[in-house]
Parts: structure tokens; C-alpha cells; sequence
């Protein structure tokens, strides 16, 4: 029986997500999942004059072990307190960087994804156009419209080796994630993916990507217009694959690339949302919301967007009014970002309120006016917002925020769209107790691993199958070929490494800031490094966070 004081020990422990060691004294006879202790350790919860003592080996130490994983099993079950699912919330900001909504003066938005939120029904319009203009005008087999949109299928964040038609999911530290690798549609075995990669899952940087996301041979997907841009080119690769039809990676990429950027640049999928705003666009109510209440409190706001005028005139008319431009200060379409934010050639062009262009040198930038393309440059110059005291929003962690973190010192905030269906996964029983008893087993694992007598290693091997199969059944919550975008199994993803890299703060939708005063200041999370936070779940008791094999290494200085 596990004692009241570790009881509420190992509550506080999960409800602060491992960080606190708790301090009570237990009435526990022992302390599960402990091992032998080492020189000096002490565990609260067993008698000082008698010790714990494993087995000397053989089948004894095999069911000394099992029972440390059953004693485990038990405390992770009793110990798991309804109230940790459904901590996160969903509509919550979440910072990476202090930030004080106070010392804002001027806030900045992107337009898709960003003031507009669009419904997940565009992504199969976008998918199905462009199969058909691969089809009609780059004579792509017929075959290739049987294939649907799956919005199933990827996730953002992944990179693409055109060379190798592998899409893939890859980590913070750029190795590829095993199990989450793709040719076409099929998924391609471990030990392929690590012989494709010269025997290793690591991708040198050079390789993988430069600053944009974008590499000499390797293309990361990270805005969400390329979910069906990733569909698309996975089936059909699918197709020539499955057809036993030759053909050249880089060219097929770049027709499936082109095909997509045509649906945006012919217009197709502004028509669409033109002609059907109730149903692609979402939270415009919330949108105007947000917009209103930072006037009403006497912010500045501007609009950088490369979306043509006359497609944001007419969703801010559905979302905000008609009169939304009185709502900002400043209002830039077709600005050819990330390249606005870089390149100090292109000067503003003022249109008239038909959407056309004027020849008159810019000077200043007016209210109420419509000006094109440009550059930032002339925008700090003309306007003097620079630095902290400016917040742009944007959906494209590179397009959108890296230039104005890095370069100008402004501070950024990431609509993350798939945050909010993460989080409810988070919050489910399921996720949760999978999680916690994946933590206690890796624990396990680790503490135990001093046993190598032949009985000891089956165990620990029927451990590890068991953690894998743990990891697969989590990630298959998120994705089923992909999982999380923030995380692979333990490490942070790609994706995840640049939005906190680029991001001062990150939300779901600009509905969030409606949950907070425009004058709350952002703290975030003191997340411990690993030489910060030694308690696992088989260290609950304060006295195991010594290492019982501290005597064995006593040759590190």
C-alpha cells in the first residue's frame, strides 16, 4: 500500500509535469521501481536499519525486476488524479519569451490563416485543381485523377528528398524520426531509410535546409497551403510507383510544385472563398473582435500580406465591414514576402479604389490607403515602428516572423491552427496515462540497465518492446503516419525547434488574445534542463534522485 505522503508526492509531481521533487516523508515500506540503492542514498519510504536488497541473479533477480515493474504499474495507475486531464487549454497563449502586451504600441497581421481562417473543406479543392491541371497541361497520366484528397494523411512541418521521393518527418537534432517515412504512399522500412542515409538517420545541415526551409535537395513543408501540396505529390509518386513508370524525382516535384502555385496564382481558390465565405472562412466575428478592442485601447495595427487587394478587401468586408480599413493604420497587399522583409529594392505603389496602380513617389504611408509590394526597409523609415514595441502575427513561422525576430528585433506571435486539436488529444485519459507510464517504463529501463546477467536482459528487452509499442500507439493518436508536429517520440520536431526559435508567442487562432487583457504580460514556463530535472517517475521519493550507482561512477570528475 502506497502511503498517503507519496501519494500526494507523486500528485504534485504529475500536476507539475515531473518538475518538483516532492519532500513529504512516506509510510511506505518500499519504493517501487527503486533498485539497489547506492552509497549514502535513502529512501523515505523504507525502514533506514533494512535496506532493500535485490537478488544476486539468475531467476530471482528476473522476478525482482517484474516485480518492480508491476509495483510501477500500480503506483502510475493509483497515482494518476483525474485532474491532470484537461489542464491545457486550448484557447490559451502560450509563450516562449516574457512579453508584456503593456509595452506594445503597434500590432501587425498577416491575412491567411492569420485574419482569415479558412475551413479545412479548401484543402481538397486545392488538391483536386491542381491533380487536374497536371493532368490537362502537364500531361500527367489519367490515371492520377482516381486519387482523392486525404486530410488524414500529412501533417505540417515535414521535409520532402526530392532525390529519393521520401517524405519524412525529422527532429530538432535533423534526424529523420523512424516509422514516419513515406515514398508515395507507402511506408518505407527503417533499415532502407538508414541505408539511403549512408547508414545513419542524421541529415547534415548542409543538406537538409537553408534559412527558408528550403535545401539543395531536401524541402521542408511549412505553411498549411502544403498539406495538399503533400498529398498531392505523395500520390503521385504513388502512381508511376504502383505503374512500374520511370521518371525524374526533381521533375515531378517541380511540376506538382508548379501545379499547386497555380491554383493561387490563377485565381481558383480566391473564387472559391469569394464565392462561398460562409463556408471557408471562420471566426470573422472574432476577427473584428480582436481588431476593435486593440483600437478601442489606442494600438496602431497593419496589414503586410501577399494576397491580392481586391481578395482581402472582399473577406474583411465579410469579417469586419465595410469600413474595415478604417481599422488600420497601414494596409500592404502583394508584398512578396519573405522578400519584403529582406530586400530594400522594391519601393510602395499606391492604388486608387478600383485596385489599380498610381505612379506618385511614396512619402508617407496614409490611413485608409492601399499600397503594394515594397519593402520594410522604407516601411521602418516612413513609419518609425520598430523594435519590441511592435507584435506581428503570422501563420509561416519563416515567411511571416524569422526576418522580423532576427534581423529587427520585433516581437512575433504564431497562429498555429493544429495547436487546438493537439491539446484536446493532450487532454484525453488515453494520452495521459500512456504518456505517464511511457516516462515511468523509460525510467525503469534506465535504473535497471546495470543488470546484464542473460535472465535481466529479457526482461529489459521485453521492456523495450513494450515502450515501443507505447510510442507507436501515441503517435498514431496524433497521425498515423506521422503523429505530433511538435514531437517525434521524445525530442522536439523540426517544426517545433523553429517556432521556438522564431515565435515570442503562439496560439491556435487571434481569438486567443480575446481571453486577455491588453495590458497582461506573458510568462514563460520554466521548462528544466535535463541536469535540472532528475525525476522520473520511478524516482518519486526524494532520497532516489541520488543515483544508486554512484559508487561505479566515481571515475567521472
Amino acid at each position: 500500500m502506497v502511503g498517503a505522503g507519496l501519494r500526494a508526492a507523486a500528485r504534485r509531481w504529475l500536476l507539475c509535469g515531473g518538475h518538483g521533487g516532492p519532500r513529504a516523508a512516506s509510510s511506505s515500506p518500499s519504493c517501487p521501481g527503486c533498485g539497489p540503492p547506492g552509497p549514502g542514498a535513502h529512501c523515505p519510504g523504507a525502514p533506514r536499519s533494512a535496506p532493500a536488497q535485490a537478488p544476486a541473479g539468475g531467476a530471482d533477480l528476473s522476478a525482482h525486476l517484474w516485480a518492480r515493474y508491476q509495483d510501477m504499474r500500480r503506483l502510475v495507475h493509483d497515482l494518476l488524479p483525474p485532474e491532470v486531464c484537461s489542464l491545457l487549454n486550448p484557447a490559451a497563449i502560450y509563450a516562449n519569451n516574457e512579453i508584456s502586451l503593456r509595452d506594445v504600441e503597434v500590432y501587425g497581421f498577416d491575412y491567411d490563416y492569420t485574419l482569415a481562417q479558412y475551413a479545412d473543406a479548401l484543402h481538397p479543392e486545392i488538391f483536386s485543381a491542381a491533380r487536374d491541371i497536371l493532368i490537362e497541361h502537364y500531361k500527367y497520366p489519367e490515371g492520377i485523377r482516381k486519387y482523392d484528397y486525404n486530410p488524414s494523411f500529412a501533417i505540417r512541418g515535414l521535409h520532402y528528398d526530392i532525390q529519393k521521393s521520401l517524405l519524412m518527418k525529422i527532429d530538432a537534432f535533423h534526424y529523420v524520426q523512424l516509422g514516419t517515412a513515406y515514398r508515395g504512399l507507402q511506408p518505407v522500412p527503417d533499415e532502407e531509410v538508414i541505408e539511403l542515409y549512408g547508414g545513419t538517420q542524421h541529415i547534415p545541415l548542409y543538406q537538409m535546409s537553408g534559412f527558408y526551409g528550403k535545401g539543395p535537395s531536401i524541402k521542408q513543408f511549412m505553411d498549411i497551403f502544403s498539406l495538399p501540396e503533400m498529398a498531392l505529390l505523395s500520390c503521385v509518386v504513388d502512381y508511376f510507383l504502383g505503374h512500374s513508370l520511370e521518371f525524374d524525382q526533381a521533375h515531378l516535384y517541380k511540376d506538382v510544385t508548379d501545379a499547386i502555385r497555380d491554383v493561387h496564382v490563377k485565381g481558383l481558390m480566391y473564387q472559391w472563398i469569394e464565392q462561398n465565405m460562409e463556408k471557408y472562412i471562420l471566426r470573422g466575428d472574432e476577427t473584428f473582435a480582436v481588431l476593435s478592442r486593440l483600437v478601442a485601447h489606442g494600438k496602431q495595427l497593419f496589414l503586410i500580406t501577399n494576397s491580392p487587394f481586391s481578395f482581402v478587401d472582399k473577406g474583411m468586408r465579410h469579417m469586419v465591414g465595410p469600413d474595415w480599413r478604417q481599422l488600420f493604420d497601414v494596409v500592404i497587399v502583394q508584398a512578396d514576402k519573405p522578400s519584403f522583409f529582406t530586400d530594400r529594392r522594391k519601393p510602395f505603389r499606391k492604388l486608387d479604389e478600383k485596385g489599380s496602380l498610381q505612379w506618385d513617389r511614396i512619402t508617407r504611408l496614409e490611413k485608409g490607403k492601399i499600397y503594394r509590394q515594397g519593402n520594410l526597409f522604407d516601411f521602418l523609415r516612413l513609419t518609425e515602428w520598430r523594435g519590441p514595441r511592435v507584435l506581428y502575427f503570422g501563420d509561416h513561422l519563416y515567411s511571416d516572423l524569422a526576418d522580423l525576430m532576427l534581423r529587427h528585433g520585433w516581437r512575433t506571435g504564431a497562429i498555429i491552427p493544429e495547436l487546438e486539436r493537439e491539446i484536446r488529444i493532450i487532454n484525453t485519459e488515453q494520452y495521459m496515462h500512456s504518456l505517464t507510464w511511457q516516462q515511468a517504463l523509460t525510467g525503469l529501463l534506465e535504473r535497471m540497465q546495470t543488470y546484464q546477467d542473460a535472465e535481466s536482459r529479457q526482461v529489459l528487452a521485453a521492456w523495450m518492446k513494450e515502450r515501443q509499442e507505447l510510442r507507436c500507439i501515441t503517435k498514431a493518436l496524433f497521425n498515423a503516419q506521422f503523429g505530433s508536429i511538435f514531437r517525434t517520440f521524445h525530442n522536439p520536431t523540426y517544426f517545433s525547434r523553429r517556432l521556438v526559435r522564431f515565435s515570442d508567442l503562439y496560439m491556435a487562432s487571434l481569438s486567443c488574445l480575446l481571453n486577455y487583457r491588453v495590458d497582461f504580460t506573458f510568462y514563460p514556463r520554466r521548462t528544466p534542463l535535463q541536469h535540472e530535472a532528475p525525476l522520473w517517475m520511478d524516482q518519486l521519493c526524494t532520497g532516489c534522485m541520488k543515483t544508486p550507482f554512484l559508487g561505479d561512477m566515481a571515475h567521472i570528475r
